[in-house]
């Protein structure tokens, strides 16, 4: 049986299916990948994988682009003539949905988050939502990551319920993620881990290390994850630099392994403005560190608050600041505590078997087509 894999890019396989692909494989699925070329296509096919490259513009909404990425899906689907279809990430659910529609392909999808586009109320928002409407008559299944996307598209009827299921997001490798011995730094250190742009409430948190670093708050406050100036909502490398210069922020690059960044810090923030269910949450709690997160979909459901860490206001650096603070200057028993109870949360919902088992049992209940 022939299985697709459809993201984004090469690197989301194999650093967010990497065991689910595994598991395909390993139970003789003849599995195609297809995604842009990057660094990590010649992993995937080292893996046994059959890989399809395709030109697609993850960043915006280029009707011309979109409408041309749907027929290379399409002449892929037509060419390999899959057995069933996964769509992760926004364009593939949406235009490649539309592809295996022409085919008659059946496909699954993956709502790995919505997006700012459903955070505004605008003719691109419309335009966005009818076309999620139109291409989500046809999947077998529509896998969601938090309830509350989910029941926006129930309330908006953009799916009908039979189709629809929630997953934990992308899950955990627990045995990859295993928390380090509490050892609490001399100097207190908050860590984000993030694309460098708006959405991710990189703007909130640097506005809060300057309100705390004011207030005379003893503490390291850093930011790994990649620069992105070309995003449409991208921070500037200018602004960035300052940043660095002035001594707000430590910049600590990028990195295939947050193990380590994760292990030594204290604390890790995520003021998003809305997440499907973010990894790097997981990541964190599965590594029994206490968080302070916004009270938004996606983070809420990773996070509770004064359990296994803090939320704060959406786009309030003030109140990010508070509760950093709060967090700071709690006790080192609470801290641990806090950790311990991350990382029960996530062997209970967010164990990534949980994942792999759904998708499992629905490949197994559709026939070839």
């Amino acid at each position: 049986m022939k299985v697709a894999i459809v993201l984004n890019t090469s690197w989301n396989i194999y650093n967010f299916r990497l065991n689910f692909v595994r598991t395909l494989l390993a139970k003789g699925y003849e599995v195609h990948t297809v995604a842009p070329h990057d660094n990590y296509t010649h992993y995937l096919e080292e893996l046994g994988c059959t890989h399809h490259d395709v030109k697609m513009d993850s960043r915006g909404a280029n009707p011309i682009k979109d409408l041309a990425l749907m027929f290379e899906l399409w002449g892929i689907y037509r060419k390999v003539k899959p057995d069933i279809i996964l769509h992760y990430t926004i364009k593939p659910n949406v235009y490649g949905t539309l592809a295996a529609s022409l085919v008659r392909i059946p496909t699954i999808n993956n709502v790995c988050g919505l997006g700012t586009v459903f955070l505004k109320n605008n003719l691109v928002s419309v335009f966005a939502m009818m076309l999620y409407k139109l291409a989500f008559r046809f999947p077998r299944k529509v896998f969601f990551q938090n309830p509350d996307d989910l029941a926006l598209f129930l309330n908006k009827n953009l799916i009908s319920a039979k189709s629809a299921d929630l997953i934990p997001g992308s899950g955990i490798d627990l045995s990859h993620f295993t928390p380090a011995e509490f050892k609490r730094n001399e100097t207190f250190t908050f860590l984000l881990i993030s694309r460098l742009i708006t959405d991710k409430g990189i703007m909130e948190y640097v506005e809060a290390v300057r309100k705390l670093k004011s207030k005379g708050v003893a503490a390291r406050f850093q930011i790994l994850g990649a620069k992105d100036p070309e995003h449409a909502r991208g921070i500037k490398l200018s602004i960035i630099d300052d940043w660095i210069k002035t001594g707000t922020i430590e910049y600590l690059g990028t990195s295939d392994d947050v193990r380590n960044f994760i292990n030594q810090a204290d604390c890790v923030v995520l003021p998003s403005y809305r997440e499907g269910t973010p990894r790097t949450l997981l990541e964190a709690a599965g590594s029994s560190k206490p968080i302070v997160a916004t009270d938004v979909p996606g983070c809420h459901h990773v996070v509770e608050d004064n359990y296994n860490g803090l939320l704060c206001k959406l786009k309030s650096a003030d109140d990010l600041a508070l509760k950093m603070e709060q967090m700071l200057t709690l006790d080192n028993t609470t801290l641990k505590k806090f950790g311990e109870n991350g990382r029960k949360k996530i062997e209970f919902e967010f164990d990534e078997k949980v994942v792999i088992t759904k998708y499992l049992q629905e490949i197994s209940q559709l026939q070839p087509a």
